[in-house]
């Protein structure tokens, strides 16, 4: 009974702390112009100039709603599913960039921030969070929101 406590615990600091950089992440993007953005989703070569100004305009809202919805624990099943496969995309994107040893900005909290071991490493252990937060949302047919 003490584990199952304890894991209610784990699960709404992970999905509130998972949420609030969702939403700061959002937060940062949308202050500035969405071409700043864009810049840095063109700097990883994988989509066409269309689906670049598409992504930059779309994306940071997502990170927004998605943000929101962890934070709350609504839907927690499909936002935590969705939120972990933004970020292992993200970061599958982000490794390979590193091993081919493009010096780019990472695009994650606004411009600025060149891809390194460091931006590895928090952005695995945030994909390490969604992936524990979807499946401990899976596992407990309670509610485990509260």
């Amino acid at each position: 009974m003490a584990s199952s406590k304890l894991a209610r615990i784990l699960l709404v600091v992970l999905r509130v702390a998972l949420g609030a950089i969702f939403v700061y992440a959002a937060w940062v993007k949308l202050r500035d112009p969405w071409q700043l953005f864009a810049m840095s989703i063109d700097s990883y070569r994988i989509l066409p100039l269309a689906a670049v100004e598409l992504a930059a305009r779309v994306i940071p809202w997502a990170e927004l709603a998605l943000g929101l919805l962890l934070i709350f624990g609504l839907w927690l099943r499909i936002s935590g599913s969705i939120v972990s496969l933004v970020l292992l995309t993200f970061f599958v994107l982000m490794l390979r960039a590193y091993a081919k040893g493009m010096a780019i900005d990472c695009g994650c909290f606004g411009p600025g921030e060149i891809i390194s071991w460091k931006t590895l490493l928090r952005d695995g252990t945030l994909v390490a969070a969604a992936l524990l937060v979807t499946t401990m949302a899976f596992l407990n047919r309670s509610k485990i929101a509260a």
